[in-house]
């Protein structure tokens, strides 16, 4: 017997719900030993050129609130603009990492390399950037944002220029805290609400 599509009923959308870190990071839900080694750990090894830098920030909810379940992933290029698998990438720079809010401040640390401009395929360049997706406790389905540089040029980004409320592109924008230290706060909804990309 053939079940008609237009018959059955759409179910309830999940969060990723209190257990996200479980999957994601077992180690640092304290069920250490499920992998040898979890993905991501570092986005960089020992010998990554260019600049290491610090990020560190929170999640806040609509109300203010810190998420302190949040669950956070970056894809970045090299400190010369490429990305790993291409030709001449820096061997030592995965580009991925996945980290998590501290369960008792709320506050998440990503320690890399600092990226440099990349060149999209048809030639425009993108200022440097690291990409972000972030997952937690009433999140349906995961954010992506981008995380720019205050020190930078990013006057001419392809991704900046395209944001119609100009007063936005500053949610994008890590603030320079110190040497090789940025702030990077996100926040999910209400005023200086983060831009969000639909990928």
């Amino acid at each position: 017997m053939v079940q008609k599509l237009d018959t059955l009923q759409e179910t309830a959308s999940q969060t990723a719900g209190p257990y996200v870190h479980i999957g994601l990071m077992p180690t640092h839900a304290g069920n250490a030993g499920a992998y040898d080694e979890e993905v991501g750990t570092s986005p960089i090894a020992d010998g990554a050129l260019g600049e290491i830098i610090e990020i560190t920030g929170s999640v806040f909810d609509g109300t203010g609130f810190v998420l302190r379940d949040a669950v956070l992933e970056s894809w970045q290029a090299d400190a010369n603009g490429i990305f790993p698998g291409q030709d001449d990438a820096d061997p030592n720079v995965t580009g991925h990492c996945r980290f998590a809010a501290d369960a008792d401040t709320g506050e998440f640390t990503l320690r890399t390399v600092k990226p440099g401009t990349t060149r999209l395929r048809d030639g425009r360049v993108q200022a440097p950037h690291i990409a972000i997706w972030i997952v937690a406790r009433g999140i349906n389905i995961g954010l992506d944002t981008r995380i720019y540089f205050e020190d930078e040029d990013n006057a001419d980004d392809p991704l900046l220029s395209r944001i119609e409320q100009r007063q936005r592109v500053d949610t994008l924008i890590a603030k320079k805290t110190g040497k090789g230290r940025y702030r990077f706060d996100i926040r999910l909804q209400g005023d200086g609400e983060t831009v969000f990309l639909d990928m």
